[in-house]
């Protein structure tokens, strides 16, 4: 587990449960512990809990895409290896989720809201880290760590019926 996160919760607009930010922070707290290295000092990220209005601008203003998803990461850094200045936090970046995507998709595909955003957390995250899902090798390694990092929780496979990333 990291020893010095920050990660802010802020919620910005949508019907998200009373515990959303604990179960956003818990999911970004676990995939961090899983694929973030220590070695790189302190770090920082936050997760905005939207809705499809303002994830639909972002997704058309920074993707080029004219619609709403799930979930947006956008990394602070592309570097392959962040630059840490002694003793800073690494800023990671934003990871923003889609409130009414978010539930449409939970009752289209039969799953819990707060498993699926739990989950949308930490593909957010694992996206801030430099996990992708580009080739059939990368999507393989990044399910992979979703799906033991979810089963720590109790949550089930995402991917057993629905073959398809969180944000394509």
């Amino acid at each position: 587990m990291t020893s010095a996160v920050d990660i802010t919760v802020s919620r910005e607009a949508g019907g998200w449960a009373e515990d959303a930010e604990w179960l956003a922070e818990r999911a970004a707290l676990a995939a961090l512990g899983a694929a973030y290295d220590d070695e790189e000092g302190p770090a920082e990220l936050s997760v905005v809990l939207a809705d499809d209005a303002l994830v639909h601008r972002l997704n058309r203003e920074y993707r080029g895409k004219d619609k709403p998803t799930n979930v947006l990461s956008f990394a602070l850094t592309e570097a392959e290896e962040p630059e840490v200045q002694d003793g800073m936090p690494v800023m990671l970046g934003d990871v923003i989720l889609a409130y009414e995507t978010v539930v449409r998709e939970a009752s289209e595909q039969r799953k819990n809201v707060k498993d699926h955003m739990t989950h949308l957390v930490m593909h957010g995250v694992l996206h801030l880290l430099g996990y992708d899902h580009e080739t059939d090798d990368e999507a393989e390694e990044m399910e992979a760590l979703e799906t033991r990092l979810l089963a720590s929780f109790g949550i089930a496979d995402p991917y057993a019926a629905n073959h398809q990333p969180p944000d394509r």
